[in-house]
């Protein structure tokens, strides 16, 4: 199959299986499994952070994280296609009482600084009070947009003005750091906190790793057990992370030209509207006038051996991600074009 539903679905490299089979393990909830402490400590080194802890999900590392920072009742500036709000079952509102404050995002993920400025509550006994602003980046809902060092510091000091930490949802981080040519930690250093996926375009199993100042990792640590994440002897998937950040970000270049040129066949084919894909994250729009919705040319690309992602009767979303090759963008562009225009 060609699967190009989401980077989630890559499999761990041969590399990462024989350093999961070798992998030294202790029981991590008490601190002494090694290979998760090494895992630990190269994340928050390549992220410019004092500590980092693992954890099973993305999700779960944005919710310990924003538990963390914000206690019941305290609000967080969000955007309203953030994967946060969107996808993440209200978790902040419904395990902490946490209150989202939503702001529109912008067609390159970013939110107004002074929507955000402007939503910031003043001191007042009939308000709650704003703790947190929260960014995605790269951003999945507008393309895979990357959010540049420069406007990642206007929110941080915006942020700092008002006595407010800032959090990065960096699911994808290590995409943004190769669109834009700078180092993962020019991404990482306005933030208080910050998450990123190893199961994603690194290509590892499971995990995610929180990085931040080790006070705050601590409280970390404790929410991440009230929220069951504990593993024992979770060096066995620590082993696999640990490859993925010392091979994987490298190869994400290639990743992205393979996502621009399935973006540019695209766009040439009549009746196809094209989102722009600076990273790996494809998304397009059929034309109603076209013989097939979303639906029908998802099950015909399956007939195919070809799976997509449908967002909704008009709208797909294709990734690439290692084990996505050249041929397979072109075998997909050609089934495409057939499906279409019934040129089978």
């Amino acid at each position: 199959m060609i699967d190009l539903r989401s980077d989630t679905v890559t499999q761990p490299t041969p590399e990462m299986r024989a350093a999961m089979a070798q992998a030294e393990v202790g029981d991590d909830v008490l601190g002494d499994d090694p290979t998760v402490n090494r895992l630990q400590e190269l994340a928050a080194e390549r992220l410019g952070k004092e500590a980092a802890i693992f954890v099973p999900s993305g999700t779960m590392g944005n919710l310990a994280a924003i538990l963390a920072h914000c206690g019941r009742g305290d609000e967080v500036i969000l955007g309203d296609k953030s994967h946060t709000f969107v996808y993440e079952q209200g978790g902040i509102a419904a395990l902490g009482g946490i209150v989202p404050h939503i702001l529109p995002n912008l067609a390159d993920g970013t939110l107004d600084l002074q929507a955000i400025e402007a939503a910031i509550r003043p001191d007042n006994v009939h308000f709650p009070r704003t703790r947190l602003i929260c960014l995605e980046n790269t951003h999945n809902l507008c393309g895979g947009a990357p959010l540049t060092p420069e406007y990642t510091q206007a929110v941080a000091e915006l942020a700092r003005r008002y006595g407010l930490k800032l959090h990065i949802d960096g699911a994808r981080i290590f995409n943004a750091a190769t669109a834009l040519g700078v180092d993962v930690r020019e991404l990482a250093r306005p933030a208080d906190s910050i998450t990123f996926c190893l199961s994603k375009g690194l290509s590892a199993p499971v995990g995610s790793l929180i990085c931040g100042p080790a006070a705050f990792i601590a409280e970390v640590r404790r929410m991440r057990k009230v929220l069951g994440g504990g593993m024992r002897q979770a060096g066995v998937l620590a082993a696999a992370g640990i490859v993925a950040l010392e091979t994987m970000p490298q190869r994400l270049a290639d990743d992205h030209r393979r996502a621009r040129r399935l973006a540019e066949g695209l766009a040439a084919l009549p009746g196809i509207k094209v989102t722009p894909a600076p990273t790996n994250i494809v998304y397009f729009e059929l034309d109603p006038s076209l013989p097939v919705n979303a639906i029908l040319l998802s099950e015909k690309l399956k007939a195919r051996g070809i799976l997509i992602m449908t967002r909704d009767a008009y709208r797909l979303r294709a990734v690439t991600h290692h084990w996505i090759s050249d041929a397979d963008i072109e075998t997909t562009l050609q089934a495409i074009e057939e499906i279409l225009y019934e040129r089978s």
